[in-house]
């Protein structure tokens, strides 16, 4: 009873901390490409921990792009979550140690904790939806400076 209890907890907190690395991701993606973003937490969020939860996204990033930058840095920023899988599987797979000391990751709270933080490495419908269409974004950007796209972690 007390595995089961610490390993919901663990992908409870896997989950969390998924979702802020999944927006950091875009984020990281559009520094490197010099791209103009507003990176936004909880926002629009009811008051109270029960509004955070309640359906409302956790973290949103928003490029803020010229109109001039080529298409697929925006695709790249998109899709750039699913970069955060590669630990999981590297340490799947045996190529490299979770912590310096060996441990046992064949438990369920480790299991719990990496379905947790692969679950958030898959793209959002919002990434998808900018990789499919990231130059009419840039179109658009380029008539009205304030049109920007969005990725939203909920």
């Amino acid at each position: 009873m007390v595995t089961v209890a610490l390993s919901g907890g663990a992908l409870a907190v896997a989950v969390v901390v998924g979702l802020l690395a999944h927006e950091w991701m875009h984020a990281l993606v559009l520094r490197v490409a010099r791209i103009d973003y507003k990176l936004a937490y909880f926002p629009g969020s009811a008051a109270g921990f029960a509004g955070i939860l309640a359906g409302r996204p956790w973290a949103v990033v928003h490029p803020q792009p010229r109109g001039h930058e080529p298409a697929w840095i925006l695709r790249v920023a998109a899709l750039a979550p699913l970069a955060l899988a590669v630990p999981v599987f590297a340490v799947g797979a045996g190529f490299v140690s979770p912590v310096a000391v060996p441990v046992d990751i064949d438990t369920p709270i480790a299991t719990a904790i990496a379905i947790g933080w692969l679950a958030c490495a898959i793209p959002s419908p919002q990434d998808f939806s900018v990789a499919f269409y990231a130059h009419r974004a840039l179109e658009t950007a380029t008539d009205s400076p304030t049109v920007s796209t969005r990725s939203r972690a909920d």
